[in-house]
């Protein structure tokens, strides 16, 4: 397996007793987890291919069965790992909408120029998706992943410009 594959989620934990795991998925489409047919599961520098037996939808989230793993304590093995599929096949996202993957590693700065940090992940609890931030000073900082706050993004160039709303910076 070629070591470019891209995360494209994580599985939580164990779901049931056949050894189905729950999933979080970066999509916004709910189906993307009955599209995957071959992943790679990553987990403390172990990497391995599975084949995607069933996906379904319980409580609004993804649940994957994969092939030879027919026990919860074959799933526990998997709990927290990542979730890699090929290049070719992350979803694109619609014109004006961005994937996590793409967001990740591009700059942030205000409109007049000033460096704020540097996308270290995507986060969502529930509101608009949050942009995690690592400082030049190496501090975290989330700003809202929302038009009114992210003026220009060019993700050609890695480059995100922002206006904060007042007293972002201070929390």
């Amino acid at each position: 397996m070629a070591p470019d594959w891209i995360s494209i989620g994580r599985l939580m934990r164990v779901r049931g007793n056949r050894g189905e795991l729950l999933a979080e998925l970066d999509s916004a489409d709910p189906e993307r987890g009955q599209k995957l047919s071959r992943v790679a599961l990553q987990k403390d520098g172990k990497r391995e291919v599975l084949v995607v037996e069933e996906a379904w939808r319980h409580d609004g989230r993804p649940v994957l069965k994969f092939a030879g793993i027919d026990s919860i304590s074959d799933a526990q093995v998997w709990e927290r790992a990542e979730i890699l599929v090929p290049p070719e096949e992350v979803e694109q996202p619609e014109e004006g909408a961005y994937s996590h993957q793409t967001l990740v590693g591009c700059r942030v700065e205000t409109v007049a120029g000033a460096a704020l940090g540097v996308v270290k992940e995507v986060e969502e609890f529930g509101g608009p998706p949050l942009l995690n931030l690592e400082t030049p000073d190496g501090r975290e900082l989330l700003v809202p992943f929302a038009r009114a706050i992210c003026k220009k993004i060019d993700v050609a160039a890695r480059v995100i410009q922002v206006e904060l709303p007042e007293g972002l910076l201070e929390l």
